[in-house]
């Protein structure tokens, strides 16, 4: 059965398809805050960060074998598309 899942990693372990926060860009942003803090900046104040980039990862070889066609649109606004 096709299924969508939020992480990337899901993505590479089997799953159709993976759309959610890009992993690597929050842990960067957290490391930015977390570096303000070091500095002396006032938690309180910090302004609260939305995240900016999300990752779409299609797992093809998961498609060839569920046999689900997925739109060439769909494929190239892909971030990654396993093969």
């Amino acid at each position: 059965m096709p299924a969508m899942a939020a992480r990337r990693e899901e993505a590479l372990a089997g799953t159709l398809i993976a759309y959610g926060l890009s992993l690597a860009d929050m842990f960067r942003d957290t490391a930015v805050y977390v570096d303000k803090i070091f500095r002396g900046a006032d938690p309180a104040v910090l302004p609260v960060a939305q995240p900016m980039k999300f990752d779409l990862v299609i797992n093809g070889k998961t498609a060839a074998a569920l046999g689900p066609t997925i739109s060439r649109a769909v494929l190239l606004r892909a971030d990654e598309v396993i093969q």
